[in-house]
């Protein structure tokens, strides 16, 4: 191991990394993780956003930007990781996505050393690495959630929801032996709501799966919220008192207070290994 890695995992392994995921589109996952990192910043923390939603990476856009670059140009050899990093608002940075984040699962080793070496000379001493994965249970879905220490599934009230939101669960559980999962639901009306979505997807789960679902909280369905995303506007800035804000900022206090019991998975550059196959 190089010395450059070894002093970044000293400096490194604090780093909170939380996939936030779903079965289905459509569930307001962006939107969440775009307002999520808005919050922790302002909480104090520095955080980094991965856009992973292959083909539709816009988590730049909710920032009222458009990222001139994203992990292609790494790819490519074009520039590195450092050098496409976008400060998206105050301590809170962003690696634009791009159809090449796939092919990190397919680089040759000298490339997947060339990666991890720009990972481990970054300089920015992150709290949170939150990735923002596409829907679904497709392989590069299910890769960027099992190298994560914390997978974070948005479920609606819409059963399609809820059933594809279990098929995620499952996939990650069977295939990566994931076995904790953290659940929020959004565009409900009230907690009454959000708790029957999480006891369903819940029952179910322990019924059939050997995992367990820690419910962090709701995001009630909120106009405030819909007229913002329309806009290309983060709801904690055009309106912070809105109903949508205030979830999203006990949403925020409650993940910043997690421990998980028995966490075995490091910080930001063992989530880089595991997503390039190097671990």
């Amino acid at each position: 191991m190089s010395a450059s890695i070894q002093s970044f995992q000293l400096q490194k392994n604090k780093t909170r990394t939380i996939s936030v995921t779903s079965g289905k589109g459509g569930v307001g996952k962006t939107t969440l993780i775009s307002n999520l990192a808005l919050t922790l910043s302002q909480q104090g923390s520095k955080v980094l956003i991965l856009d992973g939603d292959l083909g539709m990476a816009n988590v730049d856009v909710m920032y009222g930007l458009r990222a001139a670059h994203s992990l292609e140009s790494v790819l490519s050899g074009e520039l590195e990781i450092r050098d496409i990093i976008v400060e998206v608002a105050p301590n809170v940075h962003l690696i634009p996505g791009g159809g090449g984040v796939y092919e990190l699962q397919n680089l040759s080793s000298i490339e997947k050393k060339t990666i991890l070496d720009q990972v481990s000379q970054l300089n920015e001493p992150y709290d949170y690495l939150l990735i923002d994965t596409a829907s679904g249970i497709n392989d590069n879905v299910l890769y960027l959630n099992a190298a994560a220490q914390e997978i974070l599934v948005v479920v609606t009230p819409e059963p399609a929801s809820l059933t594809d939101s279990y098929a995620l669960i499952k996939v990650l559980n069977k295939k990566y032996r994931e076995r904790r999962f953290s659940i929020v639901a959004n565009m409900v009306q009230d907690e009454a709501e959000a708790m029957q979505v999480y006891r369903r997807l819940s029952d179910v789960a322990s019924r059939f799966l050997s995992v367990s679902l820690d419910y962090k909280g709701y995001i009630p369905s909120d106009s405030n919220l819909r007229v913002a995303t329309k806009s290309q506007q983060l709801v904690l800035q055009s309106d912070p008192r809105s109903p949508s804000s205030i979830a999203i900022r006990m949403l925020a206090e409650k993940l910043s207070g997690y421990a998980p019991m028995g966490q075995v998975k490091g910080g930001m550059l063992f989530f880089w290994e595991q997503m390039i196959g190097v671990a």
